[in-house]
């Protein structure tokens, strides 16, 4: 009977021996579980955080690719010849505005006013004296335009006739000749604004520095042709010119 008791009691006792070692086994096990959990929690979020910073770094290559809208360096620009040739046949005085000269814009405008201005004073002068001429030469009295160029008390009599035709015939052709010649001066100042819009921007990268000098000095010259040691060497100038 106390065999029995002490067999039990110590069955017993093993049976709870094997449980306690059983219940840190289980939780040694969910510790490994929730540690390989996590293992594959940062794994995916370190593949995630790549393939964002991949995806970033393909869209700022992209935005890079795209050439940046910048405004023209204007330090740097350089006019086209071509360009400044036909604004300049199109437009008085728009090769020079393209050029950027415009301190020649007053010189060009400033002669076409004047040879405007010219060109009607002179015609309409013209004019009235071929007017003029034409009424003293015809003998009709009704017409006698030509008396508005006589001075107060002045009259045309058959004694000075003859030297007012020759007058009015004069002052006729000059004027006429004044206005052709205005004409042709406009047409000049207008060649040269074409030329001088097409020439500058031609130079407009023609190298003007420093180096461009010319240099006078005096020097020796040998004379290898000369047997005579007298006359081996002589003294000359000497022009250099860096460019």
């Amino acid at each position: 009977m106390l065999l029995c008791c002490m067999g039990a009691t110590g069955m017993r006792a093993q049976t709870v021996k094997a449980d306690s070692t059983l219940l840190p086994s289980d939780s040694i096990v969910a510790m490994v579980d929730s540690i390989y959990n996590a293992m594959q929690n940062d794994t995916i979020v370190q593949m995630a955080d790549s393939a964002m910073a991949a995806a970033s770094e393909a869209i700022a290559l992209d935005l890079a690719a795209i050439p940046a809208h910048t405004g023209r360096d204007w330090a740097r620009w350089r006019p086209k010849p071509q360009r400044a040739l036909w604004l300049a046949l199109v437009i008085p005085g728009g090769g020079q505005i393209y050029n950027r000269k415009y301190w020649k814009l007053p010189i060009v405008y400033g002669g076409f006013v004047g040879c405007i201005y010219a060109l009607t004073w002179n015609n309409s002068m013209y004019r009235d004296y071929a007017q003029a001429y034409l009424d003293i030469m015809d003998n009709d009295p009704t017409t006698a335009s030509y008396n508005k160029f006589l001075h107060l008390g002045r009259q045309i009599t058959p004694e000075n006739e003859d030297r007012y035709k020759q007058i009015f015939k004069t002052r006729k052709d000059k004027y006429r000749r004044w206005r052709d010649l205005s004409f042709f001066v406009m047409v000049g100042i207008y060649a040269i604004s074409v030329i001088d819009a097409y020439v500058d921007a031609e130079l407009s990268d023609f190298d003007i520095s420093k180096d461009l000098t010319l240099k006078v000095r005096p020097a020796v010259i040998n004379n290898n042709m000369s047997n005579n040691p007298l006359y081996a060497t002589s003294l000359g100038v000497n022009c250099s010119l860096n460019f």
